[in-house]
């Protein structure tokens, strides 16, 4: 059973200390999210730097917001960070739609599917060592993993799920139970399968939790609350809010029961204690 941590973003400060305890625990990777017009630390320099204060645990973005990123630079940084964490680098991509941070980037969030379709051939293009285009060469360095990184793809509209099939690895779901998530994952593997890809995608569930005092719990629900507030529904997903051991422990194995390969569990609270606490009540 594999079992990953999301990141709290309000205190970028604590995150060596997150990450160096889960290095040291059972966890299997830290995730971090990504948002331009936000306070929160940009993903790629900070997993860098996580990455390189670790030694066993794997890092990854859920999910960095593609269209925002110039391609090319985008598959230079993945493939450096690929090559120096040893492989242990995770590319959890997806388009996301706040309008801000398109606005914020000069992007068109109207087209920003279209743009993600584009980029993906050019990702893996660089990743394989060709030439990046016309007039250009190869853009080094070679990434750790041939062919480039893992990439998981975040989302539940069908244009997701056809895009694990054509040019990912897996699947990333977050705030969804189990049940509606078994959903998705048997969409995600049936569209593999009709694609005639071999073996089967990974397919990681994310659940937000906060275990500790009542200070932990609402600095929890305050974050949170905070990142959905535009999605007109912060309150729908803080009910999926996650806060007692046995909810927790009770979440992992569902999820594991449906076929996932890995839980990330979301900690929007600064407290690195959690790292223990979280530790303690695994099944």
């Amino acid at each position: 059973m594999n079992v990953g941590l999301g990141l709290p973003v309000n205190d970028p400060a604590q995150l060596l200390t997150w990450a160096r305890r889960a290095d040291a625990g059972p966890f299997s990777a830290l995730g971090l999210l990504d948002r331009l017009v936000y306070d929160n630390p940009e993903p790629l320099v900070t997993l860098a730097v996580l990455a390189g204060a670790t030694s066993r645990v794997r890092v990854q973005t859920e999910v960095l917001i593609a269209p925002l990123h110039n391609t090319a630079v985008l598959a230079k940084q993945a493939a450096t960070l690929d090559r120096l964490s040893g492989g242990r680098f995770t590319l959890g991509i997806g388009t996301a739609g706040r309008e801000d941070d398109y606005l914020a980037a000069g992007a068109d969030v109207h087209r920003r599917g279209r743009r993600l379709d584009s980029q993906l051939a050019l990702l893996r293009r660089a990743w394989s060592g060709e030439p990046y285009g016309d007039g250009a060469g190869p853009i080094g360095p070679a990434p750790a993993r041939p062919g480039g990184p893992e990439v998981l793809f975040g989302g539940f509209v069908p244009a997701v799920f056809e895009r694990v099939a054509r040019w990912g690895d897996g699947f990333l779901g977050g705030g969804l139970g189990p049940e509606w998530m078994d959903t998705a994952f048997r969409d995600v593997e049936h569209r593999w399968a009709l694609a005639g890809r071999e073996g089967r995608p990974r397919l990681v569930a994310q659940v937000n939790v906060a275990l500790g005092p009542d200070a932990v719990v609402a600095e929890a629900r305050k974050e949170m609350g905070g990142y959905y507030a535009f999605t007109g529904r912060a309150e729908h997903m803080l009910d999926g809010l996650l806060t007692t051991p046995a909810r927790i422990r009770d979440a992992v194995t569902a999820f594991t029961g449906i076929g996932a390969d890995e839980v990330m569990l979301y900690c929007w609270a600064s407290d690195p204690d959690q790292i223990h606490r979280l530790a303690d009540i695994l099944p």
